[in-house]
C-alpha cells in the first residue's frame, strides 16, 4: 500500500541526505526558499489570519487525505506556505479534504519525491524549479538568465499562474511527466552576487572567479558575461571565499546572510539573475479522480495562500538585505540598462537561442508574455 511505499523510500531518502551531507558549521544551501537569519534577519512570524468558512457543500463527498511533502526546513516559506495551504484547504472544506504534509525531506530528496509524486506514493509534490527540469524539460525557461529582472511580482505571478499560453504550456508540459501544476510561489525576489570586487557595470565581471551550482546553463551564462563559473561543494564556499580561492558566488538574501558570508565579502550586487520560486505539483492521475468540487477547493486554498505568501516573501527578501547591510556589506543595485546590456551580449543571445531551441519556443513565448 500507499504508506508502505513511503515508509521503505523514506529510509533509502534518508540515507541517501546523510551521504550527501555538507561538512563545516555554515548552514546548507536550501532547495526551498529559506528562513533568514535568526536575529535580524528573522522572517517575519506566519500571521494568524482568520480561517476561511466552509465554501460548500461536501457533505455528500467520501473524506480524501493527500500527502504533501518538500525538502524545506523549519521556518522556511515554503514549509510556512505549505502549513498554511493545509490550514486553508480544511477550513474551505470543512475538514473533508486534508492535506499531510511533511516537511524537511522526511520522505526524501527532492528528486525522490518528484518520482514519488509521478507514481503516486504520494499526491502533492513541493520544491524549487532546479530539480524539477529533469523531469519536466521545459522548466529551463527558468534559466533563461535575467528574464525576470526588470519585472515585479505581480507581471510574473500573471504569467506563470494566469490563463495565457506560458502557463498552458507548463500545464501541457507537467501532465506529459505524470503532474498536474498546482501554482508557483514568487515575488520578483532572486538570486544575487556577493563579491570583495565592487561589480559596479558589466566590465567588472570579467575575470571573476565565481562560485556556481553544477547547472551548464547558469555556467554558460557566467562566461557569456566573462567571468570564471566555479562549481564547488556548498561545504568549501566559506573558506574558499575566506582564503581567495574563489572571488564570489551567487545565492539568494537569506542564504547569504544565514551563512554569514557578509564576514567574508563585501559587496551585495543586485544581479537577479535566476528568480528564487517554488512550485507546487500534484500527481496527473490523482488530479483528475478528485471531485470537481475538491479540485475547486485545492484551487481556492492555493490562491488564497498564494497571495498571503507572496507579500511575505518580499519582508523576507527586504529584511535579510536590510541586516546584510547592518553588518557591513554594500549593496549594489543597476538600472534596466545593466540587464539591457547583459542580455545583449553575444554570448548570452546564444544561450538563450540554445534554451528556447530545447523547450520548443517557450523561452520566446515567457518572454512576450512579460513584455505586454
Amino acid at each position: 500500500m500507499k504508506l508502505n511505499k513511503i515508509v521503505a523510500l523514506t529510509l533509502a531518502g534518508v540515507m541517501a541526505a546523510s551521504l550527501a551531507a555538507c561538512g563545516g558549521s555554515k548552514p546548507a544551501e536550501t532547495t526551498a526558499a529559506a528562513a533568514p537569519a535568526a536575529t535580524e534577519a528573522a522572517a517575519p512570524a506566519a500571521t494568524e489570519a482568520a480561517a476561511p468558512a466552509a465554501s460548500g457543500d461536501y457533505s455528500a463527498l467520501d473524506d480524501v487525505e493527500l500527502i504533501l511533502a518538500d525538502t524545506s526546513s523549519n521556518g522556511a516559506a515554503l514549509q510556512q506556505f505549505n502549513e498554511a495551504l493545509a490550514k486553508n484547504v480544511d477550513a474551505i472544506t470543512g475538514g473533508k479534504l486534508t492535506l499531510d504534509y511533511h516537511g524537511n525531506g522526511d520522505l526524501g530528496g527532492d528528486a525522490d519525491l518528484i518520482r514519488q509524486t509521478q507514481s503516486g506514493d504520494i499526491d502533492i509534490v513541493g520544491s524549487q524549479i532546479a530539480p524539477l527540469v529533469s523531469f519536466v524539460p521545459e522548466m529551463a525557461i527558468f534559466d533563461l538568465p535575467m528574464v525576470f529582472a526588470k519585472y515585479d511580482g505581480a507581471k510574473i505571478d500573471s504569467v506563470l499562474n494566469g490563463d495565457g499560453e506560458t502557463h498552458k504550456a507548463i500545464v501541457a508540459a507537467y501532465e506529459a511527466a505524470s503532474l498536474h501544476p498546482l501554482g508557483f510561489l514568487q515575488n520578483a525576489t532572486y538570486r544575487l552576487t556577493t563579491s570583495n570586487t565592487e561589480l559596479k557595470d558589466l566590465a567588472s565581471f570579467k575575470g571573476l572567479k565565481i562560485r556556481t551550482m553544477e547547472n551548464a546553463n547558469h555556467m554558460a551564462f557566467w562566461s557569456a558575461i566573462g567571468a570564471e563559473p566555479t562549481p564547488l561543494a556548498w561545504g568549501e564556499v566559506y573558506i574558499s571565499l575566506q582564503n581567495g580561492t574563489i572571488d564570489a558566488e551567487e545565492n539568494a538574501a537569506d542564504t547569504v546572510a544565514g551563512a554569514n558570508f557578509q564576514e567574508v565579502q563585501k559587496y551585495l550586487a543586485f544581479t537577479n539573475h535566476i528568480l528564487y520560486c517554488n512550485q507546487l505539483a500534484i500527481n496527473k492521475d490523482k488530479w483528475e479522480s478528485l471531485d470537481p468540487a475538491y479540485q475547486a477547493a485545492l484551487e481556492e486554498a492555493m490562491a488564497m495562500t498564494l497571495a498571503d505568501m507572496s507579500a511575505k516573501l518580499k519582508d523576507i527578501d527586504a529584511s535579510n538585505k536590510k541586516a546584510l547591510e547592518e553588518k557591513g556589506m554594500t549593496m549594489i543595485e543597476y538600472p534596466d540598462s545593466f540587464y539591457d546590456e547583459v542580455l545583449a551580449l553575444d554570448g548570452v543571445k546564444a544561450l538563450y537561442a540554445e534554451i528556447d531551441s530545447k523547450v520548443g519556443g517557450l523561452g520566446t513565448t515567457l518572454q512576450e508574455e512579460l513584455a505586454k
